[in-house]
């Protein structure tokens, strides 16, 4: 496999810029750089190394317009919401940084089948149900991804409306029963920038040795 040159290699930087992409480019990924990218999600860790996970890939322009299709009456639904997050800002600034997310949103839900690649990575659970655990390796490999491909610039958004419609998205693309959808993600080159998405301090949301318990 070819190596893709990375364009960021500080992983501190990568982690700090690396945020949801909703506006892709159509131009084409190049197949390494998908492969690289699962390799990635590969290295993740998980319980016992059973490498509980399998990536779907999808370029075919029916299916991803079908997929998108399933995406936008799903979004279509939660924006129709009276979502309590809309009501629940504090001030201006975070008004605006709603309002630029919502139009984000709803650029992908009309847009979402113009993304080249979209990754579908699916995780099978635990043999013994363990509660919020079980199955959960599937997202370290996820985010392992996503970074990754924010080091070879390309953008990424981890979208999860699918599961409202699971059934459908299992028979569009022959998804067995037990391989549960973890997200669908669409892969692209982003049209705007990378950089630092609004975070609490590190002090805001640590505790130490006992629930509520901060320091300095």
């Amino acid at each position: 496999m070819p190596e893709p040159p990375a364009t960021e290699t500080d992983i501190f930087e990568v982690i700090a810029t690396q945020r949801a992409m909703r506006r892709l480019k159509p131009d084409p990924v190049p197949g390494e750089h998908i492969k690289k990218i699962i390799w990635a999600a590969t290295r993740a860790p998980n319980g016992g190394n059973v490498q509980p996970w399998r990536f779907l890939v999808i370029t075919d322009p029916e299916r991803k317009r079908a997929l998108g299709q399933i995406y936008a009456e799903q979004w279509a639904k939660y924006r129709s919401m009276d979502n309590a997050a809309s009501r629940a800002v504090s001030s201006e600034a975070e008004r605006r940084s709603l309002e630029r997310t919502f139009a984000a949103g709803d650029y992908l839900a009309a847009h979402f089948h113009e993304a080249p690649v979209i990754i579908i990575p699916c995780g099978f659970l635990l043999a013994v149900n363990t509660g919020i655990a079980s199955g959960s390796s599937i997202y370290p490999a996820v985010q392992n991804l996503m970074l990754a491909a924010r080091a070879l610039g390309l953008g990424t958004a981890l979208t999860t409306l699918h599961r409202q419609r699971e059934d459908d998205v299992r028979e569009l693309l022959g998804i067995p029963a037990n391989a549960h959808i973890a997200a669908v993600i669409p892969v692209g080159y982003p049209m705007g920038h990378f950089g630092s998405g609004p975070r609490l301090p590190v002090e805001a949301v640590t505790y130490w040795d006992q629930w509520g318990e901060k320091r300095p």
